[in-house]
Formats: structure tokens, sequence, C-alpha cells
């Protein structure tokens, strides 16, 4: 008795189930057809978005992070290393700026001792200088022509500028030198304005040379030029020495207190020249050992 109601109450769903979907799907055709001819439901379909909008932000926000935070990620990475290369191309082109830097100052100098070349009527060859004594006071520098290229003790150098010193001590390959800033070396010059004589003396300064011969009255004054003289055969005539930077008249002593500046930029100068005069005087440096 039971199972027989229960299996009609059964077949009774079953219609009305089927009924159900039958007009759900026959609503659903004319919903469509409406829409699509005449597009009643778009305002429906604006109501039903702008509902669900916040519904699309919160499930699409993690995927909207993770892609955010891997791009980032990704960006810093990128940047971390084009960041790293231009600082490596950076430097690197600093170390060539540097070495065209210098090649350019050392091609300047080279034009410098051409055109003076050109000027000097004597002889001449380009040394470079290899080593400059350490010692402040020493003022001594090795040059790479000796023996073999013609040197001989007492030679002249002279740079672009001016006389630079002379050779001291030759050797096979390389020769020594002194700059005229040496405190021993003492070298004949004169005024080139009026011819005047005397002798200039190595201060040990590179920027300073003294004229300690120079009487009170003596027809000098700052900025005058003083070349060498010719006299004791070592230096021909001629050449820039030095400027007169300073002139001080002391009435109570028989010499004025006068200073120099080399013509020559002893302590910066990497090239220099040689003079050959025709002759091998083998004339030792002029020195002032007092």
């Amino acid at each position: 008795m039971v199972a027989t109601r229960a299996n009609s109450s059964s077949t009774a769903r079953i219609p009305a189930l089927g009924l159900r979907v039958l007009i759900l799907i026959f609503l659903s055709i004319l919903l469509m057809v409406l829409d699509h001819r005449q597009n009643h439901l778009q305002s429906v379909r604006k109501a039903i978005g702008i509902a669900v909008y916040p519904v699309q932000i919160v499930v699409d926000a993690p995927f909207r992070l993770w892609a955010w935070a891997r791009e980032s990620l990704t960006s810093r990475n990128e940047l971390h290393l084009e960041v790293s290369r231009l600082q490596a191309e950076r430097l690197l082109l600093s170390a060539r700026l540097q070495r065209l830097t210098a090649l350019e100052a050392e091609n300047a100098r080279l034009r410098n001792l051409l055109e003076a070349r050109a000027i000097v009527r004597d002889e001449v060859r380009v040394a470079e200088i290899m080593a400059v004594d350490t010692n402040p006071y020493g003022h001594n520098l090795v040059i790479d022509v000796g023996e073999r290229d013609g040197a001989y003790n007492g030679q002249a150098i002279v740079d672009a500028d001016g006389v630079v010193g002379q050779i001291t001590e030759t050797g096979y390959l390389t020769s020594q030198a002194m700059f005229i800033t040496h405190p021993s070396h003492a070298l004949p010059v004169e005024v080139n304005r009026n011819g005047l004589r005397t002798i200039a003396k190595g201060t040990g300064a590179f920027d300073r040379l003294d004229l300690p011969f120079l009487p009170n009255n003596a027809d000098v004054r700052a900025g005058d030029l003083l070349v060498t003289s010719g006299l004791g055969g070592a230096f021909p005539a001629g050449y820039p020495v030095a400027v007169i930077t300073s002139v001080n008249r002391i009435p109570q002593e028989p010499f004025a207190d006068v200073t120099a500046t080399p013509s020559a930029a002893v302590d910066q100068v990497r090239e220099v020249m040689l003079i050959f005069t025709g002759e091998n005087p083998a004339a030792a440096p002029v020195r002032d050992d007092d």
C-alpha cells in the first residue's frame, strides 16, 4: 500500500518537472528573440553588469596582484642588469677616455717638440724621460738615449718651451741628467732685453731659479726673459731659460734678491730634445758646489 502511493507520487512529480523545463526553455528562447530583434534586455544587462562588477574585481584581484608582482620583479631584475651593464660600459668608456686624453696630451707635446725642432738651428734628437729621482731635492732624471745614439756628458736638454737640463753621465743605452732646478746646477744666462749676463742657479724647487750675482743697480725687472748666453760651451746661445718674477733691491747688500721661473715645466715634461751642436765638447755640467 505504501509502495503504491510512493510510485504514484513519483509519477506525478516527473510531468510537473518536465513541464517547468519546457516553460523555461520557451521563455529563454522568447527572451533571446526579443533581445535580438528589439534589444529590450540592454538595460537589464547593464544593471546586472554593474551589480556583478565588484564581484569580478574581488575575484580578479589575486590574479592581477600576482601579475603585477611578477612584472615588478622581472622589471627590477632587468633594471638591475641594465644598470650593471651601463656601469660597466661607463667604466670602460672612462678608461678609454682617459687613454685618449693621455694620447691627446702626448700628441700635443710631440707637436710642440716638432714645431720647436723646426725653429732650432742645431741638430736635435727627441728623447723620452724614463725615470725621475724621487728625492724632491735631487732633480735628476734618466732618458732613453745614450752613447749609442751620440749622447755625451754635459749635453744640453731642452723641450718646446725652454731649457730643461743637461746630461751628467752617459751609458750605452741610457743617460742620467739633472734639471736646471737642481741645487748644484748653475747656468750662464743673459737678459734678452739688454744682454746683461749673469748666472741662474737651481734652488731645489721646480718653479724657481735664483740669480744671486746681480748688483742692486742692475737693469733687470720682473717679466724679463732669460736666455742661454752660450758661455761655458755646454748650452748654445739663445735658448729660453726662465722669466724673472721678482726683483728685491736691498740697500745694505751688494746684490739684489732676484728670482725667476723656468720657461720649461720641468716637473711635467715627458719628452725632451738633446741638442747636437756639430761637435762633442764633452763638457761637464756647470756646477756650483759652494
